[in-house]
């Protein structure tokens, strides 16, 4: 079974109406049982036969029951994707107490100082990472300077100690495949996108950094107004890592 199916069947109260959508322009923010988020992914190049990318019956999803907007996580429509993920993130019934308060650099410096590291995805911590670690690779299909190509996944990650994937994998749907490249490897799953699921630790992940709404009304504020993370993050949003060694014990 794939991580996204595992992750779909575990998901409680799937009949919970949809009560909020909000595509921001950085930020989607879907609320059923809780408020949940994920990147609003916009894969330019993606089209669907002769016709533009465009979510499913928009303008129609709220009242619909929350299993319908889950199924979109498997859209090839990266915005449908990123509502999906959203979705997800909404229905899952979160054990705080499997949590600590630590964001991803944190675990990454503890798990990675002085090995060798990989991060899908372009994050702020980068430079931080670079200065502690034996060497880092940063893989980004946007490139900045510095960047490998996701054509180098299959020849850097499986020589890395520690790998970070994006949460947004599991939205391009890249997710299994870049699995199959970190064995042996300390995975760790990173943003707000990830789910803060265990289900997930069944596939190969060691630990989930991810994002917990705590005052939906300020983060759908503040995403609809075009937020970055880095301007939501304090409002209304909590930095939680759940390892899977922690749970074990």
């Amino acid at each position: 079974m794939k991580a996204m199916d595992a992750l779909i069947e575990s998901l409680p109260a799937k009949d919970t109406p949809v009560r909020t959508v909000c595509a921001g322009a950085f930020w989607t923010v879907v609320t059923t049982r809780f408020s949940g988020m994920a990147t609003t992914y916009r894969d330019l190049d993606l089209s669907l036969g002769d016709h533009p990318c465009e979510v499913k019956d928009a303008g129609t999803l709220l009242g619909r029951p929350a299993r319908d907007l889950v199924e979109y996580a498997r859209s090839d429509d990266t915005v449908s994707a990123s509502i999906g993920m959203a979705a997800i993130n909404s229905l899952i019934d979160l054990d705080e107490s499997a949590c600590i308060e630590k964001g991803a650099f944190e675990l990454l410096a503890e798990k990675g100082r002085d090995r060798n590291i990989a991060v899908v995805g372009h994050f702020p911590f980068i430079p931080k990472l670079r200065r502690i670690a034996r060497n880092l690779w940063v893989i980004e299909k946007r490139l900045r300077p510095g960047d490998l190509s996701e054509s180098e996944a299959p020849r850097i990650l499986p020589k890395c100690d520690v790998v970070s994937l994006t949460g947004t994998a599991f939205i391009n749907h890249t997710l299994e495949q870049l699995l199959t490249l970190c064995q042996g490897s300390y995975v760790v799953l990173t943003g707000p996108t990830s789910p803060l699921s265990p289900v997930l630790f069944d596939f190969g992940i060691d630990a989930i950094c991810g994002t917990r709404v705590t005052d939906a009304n300020k983060v759908i504020r503040y995403a609809s107004q075009g937020a970055t993370f880095r301007q939501i993050h304090g409002h209304g949003v909590r930095l939680l890592t759940m390892q899977a060694g922690a749970l074990a014990g």
